[in-house]
């Protein structure tokens, strides 16, 4: 077992990564290479083409490219390095931040992974928290503007294996030349439709092999600068100055600053690096860039620029004619393996995103599939796989242009860069309790320099910038579609809560009856009872001896352990045999049990029935977090447990209910309460999975735009999305469908 699927394994947090020994970081920097920095490192494969594409071509003199160097040096070293390696970094997931889920409760706050310490408000952090607050429509501005971010990282996902495979393959061209650029685009689609094909087979397969090449193309990138640089132009370095930037904008005007667009892609893939600090700690990340990746490609792009200061006329092939004739056929098939892992480390990246939007609301449900039982965060999903393939050979067949997709990846990456910049500024407020001064100073630093590439970047939407646009427009129409419609029914949920005072008193009317066995409502609600409850029992006046209304949320934290999972509260008075679950998932959680649900589920109750008499008083004042109108609409007298006991206790207590189911005459020996005994001889008689199938519908009158959004966008995508994965393995015996129609 690796170091990183050693820590995965044990749930180490990123605190305890950082006490770690010299060697094991050492380790952990070299397993890095091969997921974080794929993307980062291939970029010399087409920067200088994509920068000198267009009328800049005609300015193709020492200066120019003397000027073009500067730029990305300058560009590498401030937002790649300091931005990012050393600030963003920073930015551990505390569970703190502006939540737009409607179900959080205060116990939530309660978690391990929910860390407090230091955390009092300043001024100025309760001032941005209370604005948001006080002004919903900024929040959903705020949303907006988080969902374009999203948008354009998935955008990423579905240019960066094209543009990659086909730099490295159209390298292919200078050895065979008769080779048609029709072959060269087929070759390509080729290689792409493999690297997508293999994608459920998991990255674990063969991420032992991405480390090696990532290391041999690095000392390839060193190698052929440091080559170039000795033999073309010794004195390269004095293009670093910062005033060749200012003589490259004077001598090129317009041309050169619409030419930005090309520099920023010297640092695509450099938001990868934060996405992976749950298999790598801060350090290894910060060590391999610093020490390695950071050198390697500076190296490169001088060697390049040396070569090009003496070869103008290859500009557009620069970075395979500056390799030496001898090692020309090496270090191609290493850029081709290069390109497919810096292809496989964003793809890996857009299925994280797409996870954790579907664990927030913001993404239609899809199926999401484990790859590995060591490496929690590797998971694939066919879906969205299959429709990145399609929109990356769309992009591939269509475009044919490696400078066209440059101007579309330009657009998008310098977007999420801007918004990251953005959303740092408020994690500096918010979080981090520092000054408004740092928070402004850090966006006008980065801010504008991103504004700058995002400016140039936007003048090229006619020349293949539309692309970025278009795929993340698609995407964020429909996560915010999702969202919005979500967000109705959830409404609609809250505002037609079920009185358990009016069931009760119903009950008799009704005829009501209760059957034996357990039965389990799945419900958004985390107090109440939802109204398809109040519709099934109106409709059908019977239903199970014990009822537990189950909750499955997803928290503020990235991940939530198995000990505070559940929790579990009472729904009325107790001869009503009444209960809720609340299962709290963080937002990169995967949402399927690993261990028997209904076992667990029972010990539950019967532990929370046990022991209800001693928390009683604890669990009284903990009800009065959510507010008196809460819970006099329901019940006085709700009280709440978490089920936290130790591994050990959680396997006796299994055992206990197997030996309890087993053999009822051995249960009088066990002292438990008469309503314990019910609930074991409930579960004996089965469990059944009442799960309501609600129907979106606008009201009468509703604008265009809302019964649009509700009645064809959102109950399509209603219609084609699935079920929670932990309805997903639920025999269809045990599961019993209410259909009811939301007016919202």
């Amino acid at each position: 077992m690796n170091p990183s699927e050693e820590f995965v394994e044990q749930g180490i947090s990123q605190q305890n990564l950082r006490r770690v020994s010299s060697t094991t970081v050492l380790t952990l920097a070299y397993q890095s290479l091969g997921v974080v920095y794929g993307d980062l490192c291939i970029s010399p494969l087409y920067v200088y083409k994509t920068t000198f594409s267009g009328k800049l071509s005609l300015h193709e003199n020492d200066e120019e490219i003397y000027g073009v160097l500067s730029f990305i040096f300058w560009t590498i070293t401030l937002i790649a390095l300091f931005k990012y390696v050393f600030i963003v970094m920073l930015a551990d997931d505390n569970g703190e931040g502006l939540s737009i889920l409607p179900n959080q409760q205060a116990v939530d706050e309660k978690l391990s992974e929910y860390v407090t310490e230091g955390s009092a408000d300043t001024w100025q952090s309760s001032a941005l928290k209370s604005f948001f607050e006080k002004h919903p429509r900024f929040c959903k501005g705020l949303l907006i503007f988080v969902l374009l971010g999203t948008c354009m990282a998935i955008a990423d996902g579905v240019l960066t294996p094209a543009i990659s495979v086909l730099s490295a393959v159209s390298g292919v061209k200078l050895k065979i030349k008769e080779l048609h650029e029709n072959h060269i685009v087929i070759i390509s689609c080729v290689i792409l439709v493999g690297l997508f094909s293999l994608q459920h087979h998991g990255t674990h397969k063969v991420a032992f092999m991405f480390a090696p090449i990532v290391t041999a193309w690095l000392l390839c990138l060193t190698g052929i600068g440091v080559y170039n640089i000795f033999r073309w132009n010794s004195h390269i370095f004095h293009a670093l100055s910062p005033i060749y930037m200012l003589k490259f904008l004077k001598s090129t005007g317009i041309e050169g600053w619409v030419s930005l667009g090309g520099v920023v892609l010297a640092i695509t893939g450099v938001e990868t690096m934060f996405a992976n600090l749950g298999h790598f700690s801060t350090l290894s990340i910060r060590i391999a860039f610093t020490f390695l990746v950071y050198p390697s490609l500076l190296l490169m792009y001088m060697g390049e620029a040396a070569f090009l200061s003496k070869h103008h006329e290859d500009i557009e092939r620069s970075f395979y004619k500056a390799i030496p004739e001898t090692v020309f056929w090496p270090v191609f098939i290493v850029a081709t393996f290069a390109a497919v892992i810096g292809s496989q480390a964003v793809i890996s990246a857009t299925f994280s995103i797409i996870s954790q939007c579907c664990a927030l609301n913001c993404f239609p449900h899809v199926r999401i599939i484990h790859t590995s039982s060591k490496i929690y965060g590797q998971i694939y999903i066919p879906e969205v796989n299959w429709m990145l393939m399609c929109l990356s050979l769309a992009v591939t067949i269509g475009l044919r242009d490696t400078s066209m997709m440059g101007h579309a990846y330009g657009l998008a990456v310098t977007t999420v860069m801007f918004v990251t910049t953005c959303l740092m500024a408020m994690v500096m407020i918010i979080v981090w309790k520092q000054k408004t001064v740092t928070a402004v100073a850090f966006l006008l630093v980065f801010g504008s320099m991103e504004l700058l590439y995002i400016s140039a970047c936007i003048f090229k939407v006619p020349e293949g910038a539309w692309i970025a646009l278009t795929v993340s427009s698609i995407f964020m129409a429909v996560m915010y579609l999702w969202n919005y419609g979500t967000m109705k029914k959830h409404q609609f949920d809250v505002e037609n809560k079920v009185s358990m005072n009016r069931i009760v008193s119903l009950g008799p009317s009704l005829g009501m009856v209760r059957v034996p066995g357990i039965g389990l409502v799945y419900t958004n609600l985390v107090t109440g009872v939802p109204a398809v409850f109040g519709h099934f029992v109106t409709n059908l006046p019977a239903f199970h001896q014990v009822l537990v209304f189950v909750c499955i949320k997803s928290v503020q934290v990235p991940y939530v352990c198995e000990k505070e999972r559940i929790l579990i509260s009472r729904v009325g008075p107790k001869e009503c045999g009444m209960f809720r679950c609340i299962l709290r998932y963080g937002y990169k959680d995967l949402q399927q049990e690993n261990y028997n649900f209904e076992n667990r589920l029972v010990s539950g109750l019967v532990q929370f029935v046990e022991t209800e008499d001693e928390t009683a008083s604890k669990a009284t004042d903990f009800c009065g977090e959510f507010g008196n109108s809460d819970v006099e609409a329901f019940d006085s007298s709700v009280h709440t447990i978490s089920i936290s006991y130790p591994e050990e206790d959680r396997v006796r207590c299994s055992c206990d209910i197997q030996v309890m189911t087993s053999d009822i005459g051995r249960v009088e020996s066990f002292l438990l309460k008469d309503e314990s005994l019910q609930i074991l001889k409930a579960k004996e008689s089965g469990i059944t999975y009442v799960l309501g199938h609600s129907y979106a519908k606008s009201k009468k009158p509703s604008s265009i735009f809302k019964k649009f959004a509700i009645d064809v966008a959102y109950a399509f995508l209603s219609k084609n999305s699935r079920e929670s994965n932990i309805l997903m393995k639920v025999s269809p015996t045990s599961l019993l469908e209410v259909g009811m129609i939301y007016y919202v």
